[in-house]
This record gives C-alpha cells, sequence and structure tokens, in this order.
C-alpha cells in the first residue's frame, strides 16, 4: 500500500488545539475531511485543509495514484517551539507565558 505524506511545520497554533480538529478527519474521503474542515470554526481547520491538498498534489505529481480513491489515513500533530513570554504581574511579580508551535504530518492512502 502506498502512502502519500504533506507536513507542515512551525505552525502558530497549539497542539492541544489542532488535535481536536485532526481528530475529526481521521480516516475521512478526502472530500468529506475538506467538506468537514471547511464548516469548522477552529484556528486550525483552514491550516489543515491546506495539508491535505498538498498531500493530494504530491499524490498527482508521483502518478502512480488513484486519487479519487485516497482517504486520510492519520494525521499527527507534534509540538514545535515554544517563544517564551513574560507579562508583569502584581507585586513586581512576571507571569510567564508560552505561545506554542505545531508540526501537523498528514498522510494519506489509497483504499482498495
Amino acid at each position: 500500500m502506498s502512502e502519500v505524506i504533506a507536513k507542515g511545520k512551525y505552525i502558530k497554533v497549539s497542539p492541544r488545539k489542532a488535535k481536536l480538529v485532526a481528530d475529526l478527519v481521521k480516516g475521512m474521503e478526502i472530500e468529506r475531511a475538506l467538506a468537514v474542515l471547511s464548516v469548522t470554526k477552529k484556528k486550525s481547520s483552514p491550516i489543515i485543509s491546506k495539508i491535505i491538498n498538498s498531500a493530494v498534489a504530491n499524490a498527482e505529481q508521483r502518478g502512480d495514484m488513484d486519487i479519487d480513491t485516497l482517504y486520510v489515513k492519520n494525521v499527527l500533530v507534534d509540538q514545535g517551539p515554544m517563544l517564551k513570554r513574560a507579562q508583569p504581574s502584581y507585586g513586581g511579580r512576571i507571569n510567564r507565558i508560552l505561545k506554542r508551535y505545531s508540526h501537523i504530518t498528514v498522510i494519506l492512502e489509497e483504499k482498495y
């Protein structure tokens, strides 16, 4: 079974929030997954749909896969680097703010 992979790195969305959207589309066919993502009102949904479209373009470029039979085998969301920021707080203290980034990987496979 042949797989196609597309990655999006250093995406400014928390991995915890991106995993919620990634779990929605696992195991779906491409058209249905893109339809679900277009209706979902989360920050990471257009980003994941872009990565899925990139994986479909990779499959087209390969030429040995039938695009109509592709489905989303897996969507992996890994934690990227964190920007560490500080915000003044009461009593001269400082609160840390962690701005999290994600690495998102989409794996497509042909359904037989």
